[in-house]
């Protein structure tokens, strides 16, 4: 795979395309698609995650029916792949294939309804471009694990001390070592296994490219924004300092535990332990994509919590990843809740799995938890 952007964070807002309705719901040009979200019961969400996982990895691995970078996939509102077609020699042409397959899924009763793309609206059912700029998550990982010495660091931060110019560490030593070193100090109460989606996001995020630098302004490994580093007192000339960055990240994710963890509580309380702890961890993902504030609206909103209730309701039907996306799915258009906030959530899960299946780490304790 080609790297051709610092962060699939930023990749995964370039997505789709969609336009004029053409069947039973009735709706305007850009409002048309989240009539298909609307009109879908909750149940829909059953398997959504695993669907979702699999369309992602072909993405980001160049894999599946993404072999050829030069084609669009289609699936429908639960995430399921339903045929993919070769791109054009323009855009429009593109466009008019992906209408055309569009209406023919409908014909042949693979799909409810279908709406015809256009350039600024999204289209049903969704499609998705196997070529989008990405991560390369087999440098991203090299990288992490410190594969050339020229990726190795050490330095100090705050009262942080890590490694030496002798003998230098890698970027997973540093994630554990921070991690332990605050939680010993009783500053983090986070679910176990959130370290080792916090490397994958590095991944996502950057590539783990200390000087990434996002056109939003977001600076690091860990695509902190002015305000971030602003919260955690980080001075310009540390910016890009990768101590100083995964402990910011852990402070805020703390901060966004801390605030979600009672409404948090309430509404999922009554899960079994692993499957409530997997559900807190990609929320608090989410929320470091997006916001604390909108998925306490998720939670807790009267119109936005309602996904939420049912599947407090019928928990054992799903999985904690059913849960953690049917909740956003079934809001999106709503709160400016888009599909690029569940593409961050699959990517950076596709991105720890990667990290925790490979040989150097399959056997951690680090990884004990996916």
């Amino acid at each position: 795979m080609k790297c051709r952007f610092k962060s699939l964070r930023q990749a995964a807002r370039i997505f789709i395309l969609a336009g004029i309705m053409i069947g039973p719901i009735s709706a305007n040009d850009n409002e048309a698609w989240t009539q298909v979200v609307r009109s879908s019961p909750y149940w829909t969400s059953q398997g959504v995650y695993q669907n979702i996982l699999t369309i992602r990895k072909w993405v980001l691995q160049s894999s599946g029916y993404c072999s050829d970078v030069d084609r669009h996939v289609l699936f429908d509102l639960r995430g399921r792949f339903l045929a993919w077609i070769s791109d054009g020699r323009s855009q429009q042409d593109t466009q008019t294939r992906l209408n055309d397959t569009r209406q023919a899924l409908k014909n042949d009763g693979k799909a409810d309804t279908w709406i015809a793309g256009g350039s600024d609206v999204t289209g049903y059912p969704f499609a998705l471009a196997c070529d989008q700029p990405h991560v390369n998550l087999g440098e991203a990982k090299a990288r992490y694990l410190g594969t050339l010495p020229a990726d190795r660091i050490w330095g100090a931060w705050d009262d942080l001390d890590f490694a030496s110019s002798g003998q230098p560490g890698t970027l997973h030593e540093a994630v554990e070592y921070v991690y332990n070193k605050r939680k010993a100090q009783k500053r983090l109460n986070l679910p176990e296994e959130l370290p080792a989606y916090l490397a994958g996001q590095i991944l996502i995020e950057s590539g783990g490219q200390a000087r990434a630098h996002s056109g939003a302004n977001a600076r690091g490994i860990l695509q902190l924004s002015p305000s971030a580093l602003s919260d955690c007192q980080i001075k310009p000339r540390n910016y890009w300092h990768r101590l100083a960055q995964i402990d910011c990240a852990l402070k805020l994710m703390n901060q966004n535990a801390r605030n979600l963890r009672p409404v948090f509580e309430t509404r999922f309380g009554h899960l079994p332990k692993a499957k409530r702890d997997r559900l807190f961890t990609l929320l608090l993902i989410q929320a470091y994509h997006g916001g604390a504030g909108r998925v306490e609206a998720l939670l807790t909103d009267d119109l936005l919590s309602k996904p939420a209730q049912y599947f407090a309701d019928h928990q054992a039907r799903f999985t904690a990843g059913d849960i953690a996306f049917g909740m956003v799915f079934h809001n999106l258009g709503r709160d400016r809740l888009g599909l690029a906030s569940l593409y961050y959530v699959a990517d950076v899960e596709l991105a720890t799995r990667a990290l925790c299946r490979g040989k150097r780490l399959k056997s951690s304790e680090f990884c004990a938890w996916i």
